[in-house]
C-alpha cells in the first residue's frame, strides 16, 4: 500500500527499469525514511564489501571440486588490505615470493599456454566469491571446445587489474584473463569486471585492454558474459590483439544480414 506520508515523485514508473535511486518522492521538504534507510544499508554493503578479505581456502577448493582446476594462490606487493587501498601501484605487482613461484612454474611449462585465468579480489572480494565459479563453469566449455589451453588459474590477493600481466608474461601465456572485484556501486555491491590483454608484459597500460563490466545475476548474467569474454578471445586469437583496435561486435553478428545498423564511432 502506499505511504500516505510520502508524496509520489511524477517519474515513479520509471524506478522499474533500473535500481538507481530516482523518483523516490518526499515526505514535505525530506527524503522518505523509508528510502533513507535504505541508503544507508547499500552504503554500508559497499563499504563491508571493499574490507573484505577473499576467502581464498574455501575458494581453492571449490574450484579444484568442482572445476578441477591446477590454482596457484599469489599474493600482491600490497601486504595488507590498508596498504592495498592507499598504494594502487603495489597491487599491480606481485609479491617478490609470490613472483618466484610464478617463475618456478614457468619453468615447468616451457611451450607456455593459450590463456592465463587470474582471479583477484581487487574492491569486491564478494564479487569473486559469489560470481567467479558460476562465469567459469559457462566459459570453461566453450575454451575446451576450441582446443585452447590454460595455465594455472592463479588467485592474487591485494590484486589490480595490471598484475595480471606480470602473472601472464611469467607464466608465457598468450593472453590473460583477469576477473575482478570492481569498486562497489551503491546498488552492486558484488559486481565483477573481466580483463583481457593479449601478450601480457609488466608495463602495460589500459588501452591494451577489452573489458566487460558488471558480470552478475543483477547485472550481466554468467552465460551472456561468457558468450561475450568467448567472441573477443576468438578475435584476439585471430588477430593478435586486444584493446581499442578490437571492438566488441558480438551482437552486430548475430543478426540478420543487412540488420546490423552502422556504428558511427567506428
Amino acid at each position: 500500500m502506499p505511504d500516505p506520508i510520502v508524496i509520489p515523485d511524477p517519474w515513479q514508473a520509471l524506478r522499474r527499469y533500473t535500481a538507481a535511486r530516482i523518483a523516490l518522492g518526499r515526505s514535505g521538504v525530506s527524503q522518505p525514511t523509508a528510502s533513507q534507510l535504505a541508503f544507508q544499508l547499500a552504503h554500508a554493503q559497499a563499504r563491508d564489501a571493499v574490507h573484505r578479505a577473499l576467502d581464498t581456502p574455501r575458494l581453492r577448493e571449490a574450484i579444484a571440486d568442482e572445476l578441477q582446476l591446477t590454482d596457484i594462490a599469489l599474493q600482491s606487493a600490497a601486504e595488507s588490505r590498508q596498504v592495498y587501498l592507499q598504494r594502487p601501484d603495489l597491487g599491480r605487482r606481485l609479491h617478490p615470493s609470490s613472483r618466484t613461484v610464478l617463475q618456478e612454474e614457468g619453468k615447468k611449462h616451457k611451450q607456455g599456454s593459450d590463456l592465463a585465468i587470474v582471479l583477484a579480489d581487487g574492491l569486491s572480494a564478494l564479487a569473486i566469491e559469489q560470481n567467479a565459479l558460476p562465469f567459469l563453469r559457462a566459459l570453461l566449455p566453450r575454451i575446451a571446445a576450441q582446443g585452447w589451453t590454460l595455465a594455472p588459474l592463479a588467485i592474487v590477493e591485494q590484486g589490480r587489474v595490471a598484475v595480471g600481466d606480470e602473472v601472464g608474461a611469467l607464466l608465457g601465456a598468450r593472453a590473460v584473463l583477469v576477473l575482478i572485484g570492481e569498486r562497489p556501486g551503491l546498488s552492486s555491491p558484488d559486481s565483477m569486471g573481466l580483463y583481457l590483454t593479449w601478450a601480457p608484459r609488466v608495463g602495460l597500460t589500459d588501452e591494451r585492454r577489452n573489458c566487460i563490466s558488471n558480470v552478475r545475476p543483477a547485472g550481466l548474467g554468467h552465460e551472456a558474459a561468457a558468450a561475450k569474454l568467448h567472441y573477443l578471445l576468438a578475435q584476439a586469437f585471430e588477430r593478435g590483439l586486444t584493446g581499442i583496435h578490437l571492438k566488441d561486435d558480438a551482437d552486430a553478428d548475430a543478426l540478420p544480414a543487412g540488420d546490423a545498423a552502422p556504428r558511427f564511432l567506428l
